[in-house]
């Protein structure tokens, strides 16, 4: 069996370039499916921060009551709740 010989990705000046490089060329002939690539993740940020919140017992109870019935997790509905009540502020403004 004959190896493939793996190209090598030029470097590009911009997205425009690059663009046009894709459109007329094969990913298969500049990526080796049996080589592993490796990611390092461990400066990815995540997207929420945890914050501490004191609500009444009774408005929880509620939330999660109408969680229930959305079957939805309350905190998620919680979310939810507040940021269309920020997008309706903000459109106030």
């Amino acid at each position: 069996m004959k190896k493939k010989m793996i190209k090598k990705i030029p470097q590009f000046k911009n997205e425009d370039e690059e663009f046009e490089f894709w459109s007329t060329h094969s990913t298969a002939d500049y990526i080796d499916n049996f080589k592993p690539v490796q990611f390092d993740l461990s400066k990815l940020k995540p997207s929420t921060k945890t914050i501490s919140i004191r609500l009444p017992e009774s408005m929880i109870g509620e939330l999660k009551k109408l969680a229930n019935k959305r079957d939805v997790p309350y905190q998620s509905l919680l979310k939810i709740l507040l940021g269309e009540k920020l997008r309706e502020e903000s459109l106030q403004i």
